[in-house]
């Protein structure tokens, strides 16, 4: 999932950035609402974090330009304790959620797990595939029930084929989603990634199909999947008796 940060109290922001990169977001980071405001027109988030208080352009302007555009994307203000008349507005003015400072950092990323999943669509946070679940709240995989060692960047990269599933995702596509401004990922970077992510959940017959020259598509699971996949375990020297 891919966050815009817009926030001035530049401790505040290193702090909430060091946070929910751990928890395996991307984070692009801005500080003036005319920034906010530039990022939201030209790039694809997932969740805007919005301080009210922006030099050069309020957090109320920046949502309201955000609204007008017809833009659905989940944001969540953060005003002063005292500032309830300004909680009122943005809420009005379409905000999906608020926090007053300061704040536990532990509530705020449970929100913001709420509202990615709200703006993914909702429904279940447990994704089946198969063999293959993913809890998107805990932000873990397992396959038949046990757990994989995944990355942060292999969890964000299951998620995005996950939500897409039988359709191409493009390499662009995983990198703006994937990655933060400035932040220098090349498409043999993202190779490499779906290389390991492969490796780990193939094994219970989900598998990651490549479109030469165009991206990436988690092809739709299927009973003759899961066949071949015990098929092969059996086949393996390692599970049968050894030969004499």
């Amino acid at each position: 999932m891919r966050i815009l940060l817009a926030e001035d109290d530049s401790v505040l922001a290193d702090g909430l950035t060091r946070s929910l990169r751990q928890s395996g977001y991307a984070i692009d980071y801005v500080k003036t609402g005319q920034e906010a405001d530039t990022a939201l027109s030209t790039q694809e988030f997932d969740l805007l974090i919005l301080d009210l208080g922006l030099p050069k352009m309020s957090g109320l302007e920046v949502l309201r330009r955000l609204r007008a555009r017809a833009s659905l994307l989940p944001v969540l203000i953060l005003t002063a304790a005292d500032s309830i008349e300004q909680r009122v507005n943005g809420l009005d003015l379409g905000a999906d959620d608020y926090m007053a400072k300061p704040f536990a950092l532990s509530e705020l990323e449970a929100r913001v797990r709420a509202l990615t999943r709200r703006g993914a669509g909702g429904g279940a946070t447990i994704i089946k595939h198969g063999p293959l679940s993913y809890d998107q709240v805990g932000r873990s995989a397992y396959i038949n029930d046990q757990m994989l060692d995944l990355s942060a960047r292999e969890l964000g990269l299951l998620e995005i084929l996950l939500g897409r599933t039988g359709r191409l995702v493009s390499k662009e596509q995983l990198v703006d989603h994937l990655c933060e401004w400035g932040e220098e990922v090349s498409n043999n970077a993202i190779e490499v990634y779906v290389h390991r992510l492969r490796k780990k959940i193939e094994v219970g017959g989900v598998r990651i199909a490549t479109v030469r020259g165009l991206g990436y598509c988690l092809e739709k699971y299927s009973e003759a999947a899961r066949l071949n996949a015990e098929a092969g375990e059996a086949a393996s020297p390692a599970s049968g008796p050894a030969s004499k």
